[in-house]
């Protein structure tokens, strides 16, 4: 994808060479071919963090009493719903700016209740988990034996200290008629291109879920006053001043946004489905690619240091915990048989971008039917869910443009190769699989571009003859991003070329927002949030568009 700001905008990127000299002095100690195994990937992560080795003694536990300060600063969190399970998170940090999180390395122990009501005299479910200096005081408890499709609060303490409260849901039972859902659409939340106002007014809303479709967090630099943000009363540590590359980079970076109080709200607010995209490593890399020329061995022990960040920062369950520099976040949930998703990750196995990246024209390498987005064990697994699938609703929640995209009208046009567009024969191959195995009623979400989109997705992309018989099979919502890109325009300097050049495409918004969607058995509503502006905060929320896709036919009419 594009960088939040134009390069002449972009927050200053100096290379930090003590970081990386500690990557190329691991790297060296671990060659390519036993760090693309798991074992070397592991042992690389941890000798460059210091970790202990398998089966050396724990850590030592501190007495919780002994926390003088708030050690709950970045909030509460929960997420991947399932009907009879919730998974939260937190993080101990009462220095979040500083490195250890103003905490030893001493192992705590954190109590956590849940609740039918906001003061907690129902509760329903309290234990205790403890939260490891190893990963670095964060928290994963899946609570189980909750009843489905209903709401719950929950909360953590440890010493004297309680975090605040959040709400969550759990799904509705498997195979039940579920009549409704209303879920949101977020990604691309660069903290020095604005404030994230969109969050505060998304806290407010009546959803269900919110599915997080990448660029949670952004490696490049944020200088004193945040950037875009230009704070007067505060300035940020030095240390955020340069781009993430080490463990230790990327988990300060994650402190600085789940700071946010807005971000810390939405969160509280509701349960999250997260997946990432690039930035949460490295922009457009595809899959051991980097974007510079760096030894390969080094950016896999940087994707293995952004990967176990990502993990340790996010409502995850077990089976998404990395192993080194792989972490399975494709994953399926559903909601009864109103709603099935199938989330997926279109970053960590892709082929690398034809034509070197960028916007292209089509040819020859791009359209190597041997290229793939997801990789193959994705793909077919992506198939044969659609399949087993009983749902109403068949709802992807990806990264990347999936419908074709063209930057100009006739023959001279190019594509993005970082999109859906630079890999045509995987985007056929998903179609297929669609009209293969007669799924219903499929639904693309999409982040990454930092604009709203509304596509009628077609079976052939290509036909655009008078008498085109190419049809409609699915939708493609695209959500606009949280703050990257700073304020935007509602049209944007290419919108008359993009909307003669794809008549497919339904809409077009360039501001910063959300999406918002209402599933219901007979049809499907989608909501555009858009906001004046990100660069000052405490704009307002407004809806740009509305949409309505009928179940069984597909296509988008204005509601």
């Amino acid at each position: 994808m594009t960088p939040a700001t134009p390069a002449a905008a972009r927050p200053h990127q100096h290379s930090n060479s003590r970081h990386h000299s500690e990557l190329r002095a691991v790297a060296r100690h671990v060659g390519r071919r036993r760090f693309l195994t798991t074992t070397g990937a592991a042992a690389a992560l941890a000798f460059s963090v210091h970790l202990p080795a398998a089966g050396a003694a724990s850590a030592a536990e501190l007495d919780a009493a002994r926390i003088k300060e708030d050690p709950f600063t970045l909030g509460v969190a929960s997420g991947d719903p399932l009907p009879d399970s919730v998974l939260l998170w937190t993080r101990l940090a009462p220095q979040p700016y500083q490195a250890d999180g103003g905490l030893p390395a001493e192992r705590i122990t954190v109590r956590w209740e849940v609740a039918h009501d906001e003061r907690f005299r129902r509760v329903v479910g309290r234990g205790t988990a403890t939260a490891h200096p190893e990963f670095h005081h964060t928290v994963h408890v899946e609570v189980p034996g909750l009843d489905a499709g209903r709401a719950y609060f929950y909360r953590f303490r440890t010493g004297r200290w309680t975090s605040d409260t959040g709400r969550t849901r759990t799904a509705p039972a498997p195979g039940s008629r579920a009549l409704a859902l209303t879920f949101a659409a977020v990604s691309c939340q660069a903290y020095h291109d604005g404030y994230w106002t969109a969050y505060r007014h998304l806290a407010q809303e009546d959803v269900d879920v919110v599915f997080h479709l990448g660029d949670y967090l952004y490696e490049y630099a944020v200088n004193a006053v945040g950037g875009a943000r230009n704070y007067k009363n505060h300035a940020l540590p030095d240390h955020f001043n340069h781009e993430t590359v080490t463990l230790e980079d990327y988990r300060l970076r994650y402190a600085l946004y789940k700071t946010d109080p807005d971000l810390r709200a939405a969160h509280a607010a509701h349960p999250f489905v997260v997946t990432w995209d690039d930035h949460e490593t490295e922009n457009n890399y595809a899959g051991d690619v980097p974007e510079n020329d760096v030894p390969p061995e080094e950016f896999l022990l940087r994707r293995a240091a952004a990967y176990r960040a990502y993990f340790e920062n996010q409502p995850l369950r077990r089976p998404q915990r990395p192993d080194g520099s792989d972490m399975r976040l494709y994953r399926r949930l559903h909601w009864g048989r109103l709603a099935q998703f199938d989330i997926l990750d279109t970053r960590q196995y892709r082929s690398d971008h034809a034509y070197g990246d960028g916007w292209q024209t089509p040819g020859p390498e791009s359209e190597d039917p041997a290229r793939t987005m997801t990789g193959a064990t994705q793909e077919r697994w992506l198939l044969d869910g659609w399949a087993r699938s009983r749902a109403r609703w068949n709802v992807v929640p990806q990264q990347v443009t999936f419908s074709q995209r063209r930057n100009a009208t006739g023959d001279a046009y190019k594509v993005s190769m970082d999109s859906w567009d630079g890999y045509p024969a995987s985007r056929e191959r998903v179609l297929a699989g669609a009209e293969a195995t007669g799924v219903e009623n499929l639904m693309v979400l999409t982040g990454d571009v930092h604009v709203h989109y509304a596509f009628d997705i077609q079976r052939d992309f290509d036909d655009r003859s008078s008498s085109s018989s190419s049809r409609t099979v699915g939708t493609e919502l695209v959500t606009t991003s949280i703050s990257s890109g700073r304020d935007g325009s509602d049209k944007p300097a290419n919108w008359d070329t993009y909307m003669a050049a794809n008549p497919h495409l339904r809409f077009y918004n360039g501001r910063r927002g959300y999406v918002t969607v209402e599933l219901g058995e007979d049809a499907a509503r989608a909501d555009f949030k858009t906001l004046p502006a990100v660069t000052t905060p405490g704009a307002a929320i407004s809806t740009a568009a509305s949409f309505v896709t009928e179940a069984g036919n597909p296509g988008l009419q204005p509601a």
